[in-house]
């Protein structure tokens, strides 16, 4: 896959993590699994975009499916090893947090709405 797309997996990142997916053929009888890496694209897809479930595109395959495979990924520890492989690989140094995101509890900014002001005693002195 050399066209990489916004939000999908580089090669070297695939490379990196492809050995920890279970194989995708099982010798099941019924329909073939997804392919591993389209499924693990359209998670990333996913947690990169910010979009609802029903959001994912047509190229990823029905959501429903992903969401399973994700669930089952997630139950079988697959997904934090996954995580644990790109941390040892992130560069901290482009981190960046944007304090437009982080939200404030209501009661954090201060006095009730329309509360008595009172002067401080040192104030009154003057």
């Amino acid at each position: 896959m050399a066209n990489t797309r916004r939000y999908e997996l580089t090669d070297s990142e695939w490379e990196q993590v492809k050995d920890l997916l279970p194989p995708e053929q099982t010798g099941k009888k019924g329909k073939p699994r997804k392919d591993n890496r389209n499924m693990l694209n359209a998670m990333v897809w996913l947690a990169r975009s910010g979009a609802p479930w029903r959001d994912l595109p047509e190229r990823f395959g029905p959501w429903e499916s992903v969401y399973t495979r994700f669930r089952k990924w997630l139950d079988d520890a697959i997904l934090d090893n996954i995580f644990r492989v790109f941390a040892l690989e992130a560069e901290l140094s482009e981190l960046s947090l944007d304090s437009t995101i982080v939200r404030a509890h209501q009661h954090s900014a201060g006095a009730k709405k329309g509360a008595k002001i009172m002067k401080s005693v040192e104030a009154e002195a003057d």
